[in-house]
């Protein structure tokens, strides 16, 4: 699936649909430049499901966990940035398996593309902009079950 976002607003109202489809357990795998909108598309799904912490990029932080809820029930949701990682061997020392196993929460990974131990069953959003369109964004969603039934 395609979508054309004009603005921040725009992509954030983008997310905060796609994270309609989202349950516990699912892993929201992030690909795209330096400001393209990784985070703001997970300010989106944030704002979906009442996180009222301020949602900010876990650069520095490597993790940020957010409390939410989905049908009135407690969800956490991991923000994880993988930006600075520089050996697959440091996703062993921040817990990475931990929380892509939690069935319990959502996983939101930015910079992805950084590690191969993305799993399958992640749903893939690249998120893309043209240099001269400053707000313009291509989103890509690429959901695994979606691909199995070739579409």
């Amino acid at each position: 699936m395609i979508i054309y976002t004009n603005s921040e607003e725009e992509t954030i109202h983008t997310a905060e649909k796609f994270a309609a489809g989202l349950t516990p357990g699912d892993i929201v795998a992030l690909y795209g430049d330096l400001g393209t909108g990784k985070t703001e598309f997970t300010k989106g799904i944030c704002n979906y499901f009442g996180v009222e912490e301020i949602v900010t990029s876990p650069t520095f932080t490597i993790v940020n966990k957010y409390n939410a809820k989905i049908n009135k029930k407690p969800l956490t949701i991991y923000h994880i940035d993988l930006y600075r990682l520089e050996k697959e061997a440091e996703l062993l020392e921040i817990g990475f398996n931990e929380y892509l196993n939690d069935d319990e929460a959502i996983t939101i990974i930015e910079w992805s593309d950084r590690t191969n131990q993305i799993p399958t069953r992640s749903i893939k959003v690249k998120i893309m902009y043209k240099p001269d369109e400053d707000d313009f964004r291509i989103i890509e969603i690429i959901h695994p079950e979606l691909e199995e039934i070739g579409v």
